[in-house]
C-alpha cells in the first residue's frame, strides 16, 4: 500500500473524527480536505462515508452505560422502550429522503462552493438559535422527549444532506430551536447518529462494492482507527464544553472558514476542485 495514500487516509480520519460531532460539518471538511489532498475520486467518496463508522464506535463507547441499560431494560421498561422508539422515529426521515434524493444531491451539491456557502449560512443560524435558547427551553433531557419531538428533529436532520450543513449541527441547533436544552439536543444528536451513520456507511459500502478490493482494507482500516481516536477525544471534550459554554464560537468559525474558502476560490489562491 502506498505510504502517501495511507498518510492521506490518516489525515482524513482525523478530520472526520474531529468534525463529525461538532456543528461544523464533517462532510464539508472532508470535501475540502479531499480537494486539497487530491483524495476526491469515487473511491474516496465511499471512504469518507465508511470511516464515519469509526466515529460512531467512539460515541458507543462514551455512551455505553446508557446504551447497555436501554438494551437490558427494553423488554420490560417503558422508559427504555420510549427512548429506543424516539431514536428510530428520528432516524426514519433520513432513510426515506436519503434513498429518494441522495444520488441527486451527491451529483450536484458536493462542491467546495456549496460547502462554503452553507458553512456561512449555518453560522448565522447558530447565532440566532443561541439568542433564542434562554427563553425557549421546554425539554431538559432526552427522556422528556415525545414522539413528535423526535420526528421534528429527524426532519431537521434531513437538512444535513446538503453538504456543509452539518448533521450534528442540524440536529443540535434544530433541537434547540424546537425547545430542547443544549444538553438534551446534544445527547439526542449523538444517539441519533448511531443508526444514521452506521446505516449510511453500510449502504454506501454495499452499493459501491464494485469499486473496492482486498487491497483497500489497510486504507479503510487506517481511516477508521484515526476517526475513532479523534472522535472519542472530541466527544468527551464536547460534553464537558457544553456544560458551561454556548455554540457561538462554532458559529464564528463557520462564517470565517466559509468566507476564506470563497475568497481563495474566487481569487485563485487555492484551486478547490469542483
Amino acid at each position: 500500500m502506498d505510504i502517501v495514500l495511507l498518510l492521506k487516509a490518516t489525515i482524513m480520519g482525523v478530520v472526520e473524527g474531529l468534525t463529525e460531532f461538532l456543528p461544523i460539518s464533517s462532510t464539508g471538511h472532508l470535501i475540502l480536505a479531499g480537494a486539497l489532498l487530491g483524495f476526491d475520486d469515487a473511491k474516496a467518496k465511499v471512504f469518507d462515508i465508511a470511516i464515519q463508522t469509526g466515529a460512531i464506535f467512539a460515541v458507543i463507547l462514551v455512551y455505553w452505560q446508557r446504551i447497555r441499560d436501554t438494551l437490558v431494560q427494553l423488554p420490560t421498561q417503558r422508559q427504555a422502550q420510549r427512548f429506543a422508539l424516539n431514536v428510530l422515529i428520528g432516524f426514519f426521515p433520513a432513510v426515506l429522503l436519503g434513498l429518494l434524493l441522495g444520488k441527486a444531491i451527491k451529483a450536484h451539491l458536493f462542491t467546495p462552493t456549496v460547502v462554503a456557502s452553507t458553512f456561512i449560512l449555518g453560522g448565522f443560524i447558530i447565532l440566532w438559535a443561541e439568542r433564542r435558547q434562554q427563553q425557549a427551553v421546554r425539554i431538559q433531557s432526552v427522556d422528556d422527549m415525545g414522539a413528535w419531538d423526535a420526528l421534528k428533529v429527524g426532519l431537521v436532520q434531513c437538512l444535513a444532506m446538503v453538504p456543509g450543513t452539518s448533521r450534528s449541527g442540524a440536529t443540535i441547533i434544530g433541537g434547540m430551536l424546537l425547545g430542547l436544552s443544549r444538553k438534551a439536543a446534544t445527547d439526542y444528536s449523538f444517539f441519533l447518529a448511531i443508526p444514521t451513520l452506521i446505516g449510511a456507511g453500510a449502504y454506501s459500502l454495499y452499493k459501491e462494492r464494485a469499486l473496492l478490493s482486498a487491497t483497500d482494507v489497510p486504507l479503510f482500516a487506517v481511516g477508521l482507527v484515526f476517526s475513532f481516536i479523534s472522535a472519542w477525544l472530541c466527544v468527551r471534550w464536547l460534553l464537558r464544553y457544553i456544560s458551561s459554554h454556548s455554540f457561538v464560537p462554532f458559529a464564528y468559525y463557520r462564517i470565517v472558514f466559509g468566507v476564506v474558502v470563497l475568497l481563495t476560490a474566487w481569487t485563485g489562491m487555492v484551486r478547490w476542485v469542483e
